[in-house]
């Protein structure tokens, strides 16, 4: 697949968990970062936006051979209450089409827009391998993955377009947080049934696969998950054993039913999703297995 020559990035959620270690490999292989920021900018490479108020520093996409969109409320953070649900969801859209937008009326604009999306999209699904060209799923986050990924869409088709679904992305922070706690506390679970599928992928190949699909000419949507499938069984124990900590315990499925949404989509949810258009365009994977990422921010 060709490359595409890209100098300089704008990243918008640097200073989030991905956006963090993106900016960290960008810088390392030699691209000029941009910030979205929405305090008052402090260098000459920050720049004002409020997702909220559907307002950017329209210089910013006027500067930028591409831009990268990593913003939006955690979905980690508990409880979902009908406000922070409400949240979740414009805070996704309302920034993503801020961006589209400030590209559609840009004089100048960037090569290509690389909109975060997370597989949620799908719904659970057992007894099902899911692709990109699967059909959307149904629950709360799906229907907040469709709202985000149509605002994406209203970019103008000169400037090409990638949709990135992420699975859990296993490291040190994000999603991974609460399993880490219990864990190191010697409380590592079976969380549910165990046997429901997990997309993950790890901190270092989310990066990277970005990067891979910003240089290259794909346009379209892509799953961001380790080649190779896990269950919520297999990623608990994994972390238990690389953490050398007990994994005795098993919290039924109907515990985390009384949290909601938030039970169902982010712990009982059950996708076997397979990155085959990432492989496709080329990409390789550092960590092929739940256990090499595991073991790669485990102390």
């Amino acid at each position: 697949m060709a490359e595409a020559a890209v100098t300089r990035v704008l990243v918008a959620g640097a200073s989030g968990y991905i956006g963090t270690e993106l900016v960290s490999q960008l810088e390392t292989e030699g691209f000029e970062v941009l910030r979205l920021v929405r305090r008052e900018p402090r260098t000459s490479t920050e720049f004002y936006w409020d997702p909220r108020s559907r307002t950017i520093d329209d210089r910013a996409i006027e500067l930028a051979d591409v831009v990268i969109n990593l913003a939006g409320a955690s979905t980690g953070k508990l409880p979902w209450t009908l406000g922070y649900k409400r949240e979740i969801l414009r805070s996704r859209v309302d920034g993503t089409r801020t961006i589209a937008e400030a590209i559609r009326r840009a004089t100048s604009p960037p090569d290509a827009f690389l909109s975060g999306s997370a597989v949620g999209y799908f719904g659970s699904r057992p007894g099902e391998e899911l692709t990109d060209e699967s059909s959307k799923g149904t629950g709360f986050l799906s229907d907040v993955v469709d709202a985000w990924e149509k605002a994406a869409r209203l970019t103008p088709s000169s400037t090409r377009l990638v949709i990135f679904r992420t699975g859990i992305v296993v490291g040190e922070g994000g999603a991974f947080t609460p399993l880490n706690l219990l864990t190191r506390f010697g409380l590592g679970s079976r969380l549910g049934s165990g046997d429901q599928y997990w997309p993950w992928v790890s901190l270092h190949d989310e990066a990277a696969a970005i990067i891979h699909l910003l240089r290259s000419d794909f346009s379209g949507v892509v799953s961001l998950v380790g080649p190779t499938p896990a269950t919520a069984k297999t990623v608990t124990k994994a972390l238990a054993r690389s953490m050398q900590k007990p994994h005795w315990l098993a919290v039924p499925s109907f515990a985390f039913r009384m949290l909601g949404d938030a039970g169902k989509d982010l712990i009982l949810v059950d996708e076997n999703v397979q990155p085959r258009t990432l492989l496709d365009t080329g990409f390789s994977f550092t960590h092929t297995t739940i256990e090499q990422a595991i073991d790669e921010f485990v102390d």
